[in-house]
């Protein structure tokens, strides 16, 4: 199995955890276009800060875009930004982690064909000293003690992802978080993780961009791992084709891309290292198609008729 792996990109060369951001108005997106400028390029990609931040996409792009002769741009964003920047036709396809609003996004017919790439896990991660004595708990109890205690708590706020998941914990815990221990950033995941260092708060993130961001300056105090994690900490990511038949997209290269991160892509996202840890498990081939993964959750064939 080949072996990838990242430096500490661009996060710390820019700011250095020792740098001082504000909570309002903080940086502009480390990570590329928001939607305003596109990427000039035969493929458009609107994917996640996660799969950005934690440094997967500069290792997954260049073998596809050698096989094919092709360059792809990428448009980083939360989950919810990217399927935005899809309905409005400004990509080809999409790259997210949000499956109740991937649902909603096929259902409402502007994906086709979504297909599942891989999976890792949230943590909970904040400083050392664990003020809320977090540490050897559940995620629920860890949002409880949390709340309870008032320690600093940072947000992403933007309909990503990590934030969609987020409010679940929140709800699962019977907990309307306010006052003023609890922020919203807006940012993407590498810059929230960079402000919760600063600050000695704790947040919600996915292994990879903790790893590949903030792995010096906070702490993982809930973790189980990107193998054996409960299904609230299960963090799932599929890609979607925008469709054809409302928009005009690249559609046949879409599907090439789709085709190589479900084909020989899945070598590259197993062998990802950051510091020699795993980052992501992808789902590989099976034996038995899983048609489910191609259309919302639920769904029947009557849904049609």
């Amino acid at each position: 199995m080949v072996s990838y792996s990242v430096d500490r990109r661009r996060y710390i060369q820019l700011f250095g955890v020792g740098g001082s951001l504000s909570l309002t108005g903080c940086v502009g997106s480390v990570s590329s276009p928001s939607g305003e400028s596109l990427p000039e390029a035969p493929l458009t990609l609107a994917t996640t800060t996660t799969t950005y931040d934690s440094g997967l996409i500069d290792a997954l792009l260049p073998g596809f875009e050698e096989q094919f002769g092709t360059t792809v741009g990428p448009i980083v964003q939360g989950t919810g930004g990217a399927l935005r920047t899809a309905q409005n036709g400004d990509c080809d396809l999409v790259f997210v982690h949000a499956r109740q609003l991937e649902d909603t996004f096929l259902r409402e017919g502007h994906g086709i064909n979504r297909r599942s790439v891989m999976v890792n896990d949230f943590l909970v991660v904040g400083p050392a000293e664990d003020p809320a004595n977090i540490a050897g708990n559940g995620p629920i109890e860890a949002f409880e003690a949390i709340a309870n205690s008032e320690a600093t708590f940072l947000s992403r706020g933007d309909r990503s992802g990590t934030h969609l998941r987020e409010r679940q914990l929140w709800n699962e815990a019977g907990i309307d978080p306010e006052g003023t221990w609890y922020s919203e950033t807006g940012q993407g995941m590498g810059n929230t993780l960079i402000m919760a260092g600063q600050t000695g708060a704790y947040t919600l993130t996915e292994r990879g961009t903790f790893l590949n961001v903030a792995k010096d300056t906070l702490v993982p105090h809930v973790s189980y791992g990107i193998e054996d994690h409960p299904p609230l900490l299960r963090n799932e990511y599929g890609i979607i084709p925008v469709n054809p038949a409302r928009y005009d997209t690249a559609y046949a290269l879409a599907m090439a891309f789709v085709g190589y991160v479900t084909g020989p892509g899945q070598d590259v996202i197993d062998g990802y290292r950051i510091a020699n840890e795993r980052v992501f498990r992808p789902f590989g081939p099976s034996d038995t198609p899983d048609f489910e993964q191609y259309v919302p959750s639920g769904w029947q064939a009557s849904d049609t008729q």
